[in-house]
C-alpha cells in the first residue's frame, strides 16, 4: 500500500482486510457478548445505586456512587474482553482485536475515574462541568490513537487540511493544538483561581463585598494570563493581537458599550460596597436577598424562591432601597383605626401586647404605639416595632400582628370603624307635596 495514500483509505483497507478472514468474526461475536454483559451489569448496578440518590452530594457514599456509575460499564467491558481474549487464545484463534478493545475500554474507565476525581478536587465552574464529557472522550480518543499506533497517520491527515494566512499556513492540527493548550491552561487557571477565592473568602478582616471583588478580579486576571500563555506556547505572535485590541475598542464603541458598562458597574458596586452579598434590597418592584454579585449582573432571590438577574448598570442608575445597608435592624409600622366610642389608651396598650407576643419583634428597641390623628371615621393609631431579619419577609410579620390585634380587640370590645357619614337636614327646607292622584282616587 503506497505511503502517500490518504489515511482514511488506509484505515478502510485495513479493516476490510481483517474482516475478510472468517476467524476474525469470532472476535466480533465475543466482543458483542462482552458488550451485552457489560450493559446488563451497568443497568443492574445503576438500579441498585438509585436507592442512594437521596444522599448529600459531598458525602463519601454519594461520591462512591458517582464514581461507580461512571466506570462500571467500561471496566466491565474491559474485563469481559480480556476473558474473551484468553478464551480465544486457548482455542488458537486470533485475539488481537479483543485485546485492543480490552485495553481501550480499561483506558476509558481510568480516564473517567481520573476526570471524576479531578472534578471533585478542583470544583470547576459550570462551563467545565458542561464540557466534561467532551473533554473525557477527546482524551480517550487521543489515548486510543496512541495505543493503536495511529497518531502519526492521523496527525498527517489533520496537518494536510490547512489554509494560508499571510506568509504562514494554519492547519487543522494547529487549531487542535491551540484548543488543547488553551483548555489545559484554562483548567490550571481555574484551579488556582478556586484556591485563591477560598483563601480570600475565608478572611474575616475584609468585608464580604471587597472579598468578592478581589476574588473575581484574580480569576479574570488568571484566565487572561492563561489565554496569553497558551497562545504564546503554540507559537502565536502576541504582537498580532494589537489588531484584535483595536477591533475590540471599535466594538465597545458601537455594540458592546452596554456589556462594558455592566462590567465596570459591577466593579463599582463591589468597590463602594453599597450592595453586598446577603443584603436585603428593593429595586423597582423587586424585593429579595442579594445571592451573588457577578461581573455583569446581580442575583436577587425573592420570597418565592425566584432568582432575578438585574444588570449592574440598572442597579447603579436606579433607586435602590437597601434594608440592611448600615445594619440589619429595620422598623416597621402598622396603621390601625379604632372607633370614637373606644378608649384610645386601652387600644394603645393592646397594640403593645400584640407586639410582645411575636418572636421576631425585638425587645430593644422596644415597640411603641402612637395616636397619629383624629380621622373622619375614627382615631388613627400606629404600632412601631423593629425586626432583625428582613430577608425572612416583612409582610408575614405584619399579617401575624394584624391577626393578633384583631383577636385582642375582639376580646376587649374595641371596634374597628367602617367609613360612615351623618347627614343633618336643617329646618326651612320645603316638604314634599302629597301625591294628588292618590288623594283624589275614589274610595
Amino acid at each position: 500500500m503506497p505511503d502517500d495514500e490518504p489515511v482514511t483509505l488506509r484505515l478502510v483497507a485495513y479493516f476490510t482486510e481483517r474482516l475478510q478472514n472468517p476467524e476474525q468474526w469470532w472476535q466480533v461475536a465475543v466482543f458483542a457478548v462482552a458488550v451485552a454483559i457489560s450493559w446488563g451489569v451497568s443497568r443492574l448496578t445503576r438500579r441498585q445505586l438509585g436507592k442512594a440518590d437521596g444522599e448529600e452530594p459531598r458525602t463519601t457514599a454519594a461520591i462512591a456512587v458517582a464514581l461507580t456509575r461512571r466506570i462500571v460499564f467500561p471496566v466491565t467491558l474491559g474485563l469481559s474482553s480480556l476473558v474473551g481474549a484468553a478464551l480465544m487464545r486457548r482455542l488458537a484463534l486470533p485475539e488481537a482485536m479483543l485485546s485492543a478493545a480490552a485495553v481501550l475500554a480499561l483506558a476509558l474507565g481510568g480516564i473517567r475515574l481520573f476526570a471524576e476525581v479531578l472534578k471533585r478536587a478542583l470544583r470547576p465552574g459550570p462551563l467545565l462541568i458542561a464540557s466534561e464529557h467532551i473533554i473525557t472522550w477527546f482524551v480517550w480518543i487521543v489515548a486510543a490513537l496512541y495505543l493503536l499506533g495511529w497518531t502519526g497517520a492521523v496527525g498527517e491527515a489533520l496537518d494536510a487540511i490547512a489554509i494560508p494566512i499571510g506568509q504562514t499556513r494554519f492547519s487543522l492540527l494547529d487549531a487542535l493544538r491551540v484548543l488543547v493548550t488553551l483548555v489545559v491552561f484554562m483548567i490550571v487557571a481555574g484551579y488556582l483561581g478556586t484556591l485563591a477565592t477560598r483563601g480570600i473568602m475565608a478572611s474575616t478582616q475584609i468585608s464580604i463585598g471587597l472579598r468578592v471583588g478581589i476574588a473575581k478580579f484574580i480569576r479574570l486576571f488568571l484566565i487572561l494570563i492563561a489565554a496569553l500563555l497558551a497562545l504564546n506556547t503554540v507559537g502565536v505572535d502576541l504582537a498580532a493581537l494589537t489588531v484584535f485590541g483595536g477591533a475590540l475598542g471599535i466594538g465597545l464603541g458601537f455594540g458592546l458599550q452596554r456589556i462594558a458598562a455592566n462590567f465596570v458597574s459591577g466593579f463599582i458596586l463591589v468597590g463602594d460596597r453599597s450592595i453586598r452579598q446577603g443584603d436585603v434590597i428593593t429595586i423597582g418592584d423587586r424585593f429579595g436577598v442579594v445571592k451573588d454579585l457577578r461581573a455583569r449582573y446581580i442575583v436577587v432571590q425573592d420570597r418565592d424562591g425566584v432568582d432575578t438577574l438585574i444588570p449592574n448598570e440598572n442597579v447603579i442608575s436606579s433607586e435602590v432601597i437597601n434594608w440592611s445597608y448600615a445594619n440589619r435592624a429595620i422598623r416597621l409600622k402598622l396603621p390601625v383605626q379604632i372607633s370614637y366610642q373606644d378608649n384610645p389608651r386601652k387600644a394603645l396598650q393592646l397594640l403593645l401586647d400584640a407586639a410582645a407576643h411575636h418572636p421576631r419583634v425585638q425587645k430593644k428597641p422596644a415597640p411603641a404605639s402612637r395616636v397619629m390623628s383624629f380621622g373622619d371615621n375614627g382615631i388613627d393609631l400606629e404600632l412601631r416595632f423593629w425586626i432583625l431579619d428582613p430577608e425572612d419577609g416583612v409582610n408575614n410579620v405584619r399579617s401575624d400582628l394584624y391577626l393578633e390585634i384583631w383577636d385582642l380587640f375582639e376580646e376587649h370590645g374595641v371596634t374597628i370603624p367602617f367609613p360612615q357619614r351623618d347627614l343633618h337636614l336643617k329646618e326651612g327646607w320645603p316638604r314634599p307635596e302629597p301625591d294628588r292622584t292618590t288623594a283624589s282616587a275614589p274610595g
